[in-house]
């Protein structure tokens, strides 16, 4: 029998807007977890250099989109390199939400999940962002759906798949089907700042406040009978303040961090940090009895003997989409 697995949930800010910064504190929280007996950690959606919500009040902000390019991560970097040697100096893995820069200076919200020996297993790219997120990031592609990856946690733990989806893809049927088929065993969901729904007269969608976007993780562990790490982001009064400009913010308001840890069947294992606001920062640890999993899918599978494949089926084309302009052609 394999032993129990400790995961960590990160709750804290990132330094807003500034990449070796954020870098510097995600490799800290990386080493506390591990400290804490974690052997896997996860943070939320564009933890680094933070998520810019700033674009839900302000979408064209030529200053701060700059900056907030300028700050991102790229894959193929000295800062991505720190990560990964976080990680291996702990022996811990890491699932990541950072905005990649490319070469050519585009933003995508991506992920990456990096093993406890400091590699880089894989990355991918949120398929396609959510709303006013189009105003500064880019689409994903075919190759994105490679979402899942199997994790040699030694033999006190066994092999784990794990894998991940940012935000709002979690309402899309299909991706999520193709990323319960992989046969994952821990979800990490990822999320940016939340703000709790103000009532039935709120202005807003619901399926965005903290109890929506939690609701939404809870019923992809049920769907899965995966455990989830349900990672949100935070944003604290300071780094509104901080990072104001003429007319925009990085935070639409304070708080945000709600995570949590969610068993196979749906329910919240894990209590809140501190007063339940989301304004403190810390790790929500668990310990995750991965035979719980094979439990609850002897009830529901929905990849397997809850299915009827002979009835509905996904097709799914992974190639990687390109538009490619001849030198000369607009």
């Amino acid at each position: 029998m394999v032993s129990p697995i400790r995961v960590a949930s990160v709750q804290a800010e990132p330094v807003y807007l500034d990449l070796a910064a954020s870098v510097k504190k995600a490799c800290e929280l990386i080493e506390e977890a591990g400290k804490g007996g974690a052997k896997l950690v996860a943070f939320s959606e564009c933890w680094i250099p933070g998520y810019p919500a700033w674009i839900w009040a302000r979408p064209v902000d030529v200053e701060m989109q700059t900056r907030y390019i300028t700050n991102s991560l790229s894959v193929d970097s000295p800062e991505m390199d720190l990560l990964k040697k976080a990680a291996k100096e702990s022996s811990i893995a890491v699932v990541l939400g950072f905005s990649e820069k490319s070469p050519t200076h585009s933003v995508y919200i991506s992920q990456a999940i990096i093993s406890p020996q400091g590699g880089m297993l894989t990355h991918r790219r949120k398929i396609k962002p959510t709303h006013m997120e189009r105003t500064i990031f880019g689409d994903g592609s075919g190759r994105d759906l490679n979402n899942v990856v199997e994790i040699d946690f030694g033999p006190d733990h066994g092999k784990i798949k794990i894998g991940s989806l940012a935000c709002w893809e979690h309402t899309q049927p299909l991706l999520k089907y193709h990323t319960i088929s992989q046969g994952e065993q821990v979800h990490v969901a990822m999320w940016p700042p939340l703000a709790p729904s103000t009532g039935v007269d709120d202005p807003g969608l619901w399926s965005m406040s903290v109890e929506g976007c939690q609701s939404l993780s809870q019923t992809y562990a049920v769907e899965s009978a995966a455990f989830v790490l349900h990672t949100t982001g935070v944003c604290n009064q300071g780094s509104i303040e901080k990072m104001k400009t003429q007319d925009g913010i990085v935070c639409r308001e304070r708080g945000g961090g709600h995570g949590c840890v969610i068993g196979p069947d749906g329910r919240r294992l894990t209590t809140p940090i501190g007063d339940g606001t989301g304004t403190e920062e810390g790790i929500v640890y668990a310990d995750l009895d991965m035979g719980r999993t094979v439990a609850t899918r002897g009830f529901l599978d929905v990849v397997g003997h809850y299915s009827r494949p002979d009835l509905l089926w996904l097709g799914v084309d992974k190639r990687q989409k390109e538009v490619v302009v001849p030198v000369g052609q607009v």
